[in-house]
């Protein structure tokens, strides 16, 4: 097969991961810098170019979609679908998770544990706002955000009041979450793969930090999950319709809560926590449903 990968940075650790297990399955592999693509669109022959060339068709494309770009990517990954490239993972669907207030609406709508959530624009409501996600201490998060930037743990209830007013003096968005205390400042990775959870690490937070993101000093080691736990990642990653999926869980006293679904999930982290081979489980899966023109979101919003 002819496989692309949308990546800026053909060194990434998951770029070369992916590249690397392509190619061991004999599969022609190209690494196009997302920015760098651009488009011709018309009804009669739309074509995706590239440093000067029309680029040829491709079975399959791998989206590695920085956030920055999520706007411009989506549109390339757009356009490769309309050619016929079997997307593992689709445009539509990326644009939904990149949305953290979409993507925690159609979860709810779906019944998927979430912690408590609060989304307000009028500086009249702060305080209700406060007491809807059960009071301080809380999380207040830029929708914006990734990696744990733009993520502050308010204690008090007066330092969650200051926190929301200087966010919205920027003009920010954001959310106000409940704390899960009872996570004990360590989450769960699920990397969904299709129907499965793949591979599962549980990351803690460095002595003295909330966020147990691994960018942010975070340790990792293998998880084993719970039936629950496995089901709650599966039906996040397929209600936003990702084939591919990163599912951030808390363990809380009612069950596991969804805190984010990544659409490019990086592989180094959970590669080396669980020994786990996830870029040939990537390929595999792309053998396995690549067709022509095969999107399951196509048209949708």
């Amino acid at each position: 097969m002819k496989i692309a990968i949308l990546s800026r940075n053909r060194k990434l650790y998951s770029t070369r991961r992916l590249v690397e297990a392509a190619e061991v399955r004999g599969h022609e592999v190209r690494v196009l810098d997302t920015t760098k693509c651009y488009m011709n669109i018309n009804a009669a022959h739309p074509t995706v170019h590239y440093k000067g060339e029309t680029l040829p068709n491709f079975d399959a494309v791998i989206p590695r979609i920085g956030a920055s770009i999520t706007f411009y990517g989506t549109a390339v990954l757009r356009q490769f679908e309309m050619i016929g490239a079997y997307p593992l993972s689709e445009s539509v669907a990326i644009a939904r998770s990149r949305d953290k207030l979409r993507s925690l609406q159609i979860l709810s709508r779906a019944g998927v544990g979430l912690p408590a959530t609060g989304f307000a624009s009028s500086p009249d409501n702060t305080q209700d706002l406060v007491k809807m996600v059960g009071g301080a201490p809380l999380v207040v998060k830029l929708l914006e955000g990734t990696q744990g930037r733009g993520v502050v743990l308010a204690e008090t209830q007066k330092a969650a009041e200051s926190v929301i007013d200087a966010f919205r003096e920027l003009r920010a968005n954001f959310l106000v979450q409940q704390f899960i205390k009872e996570a004990g400042g360590s989450d769960i990775r699920a990397l969904v793969i299709g129907e499965k959870v793949v591979a599962a690490m549980q990351r803690t937070a460095k002595e003295g930090e909330f966020r147990s993101n691994l960018h942010r000093g975070g340790s990792a080691e293998v998880a084993k999950l719970t039936k629950i736990e496995r089901a709650t990642a599966v039906i996040a990653s397929q209600k936003l319709g990702l084939n591919v999926a990163g599912v951030d869980l808390l363990r809380s006293n009612n069950g596991p809560l969804v805190m984010e679904v990544n659409s490019s999930p990086g592989l180094e982290g959970i590669e080396t926590a669980t020994g786990k081979d996830v870029a040939a489980m990537m390929i595999e899966f792309i053998e396995k449903n690549a067709r022509p023109h095969r999107t399951r979101t196509r048209g949708k919003g």
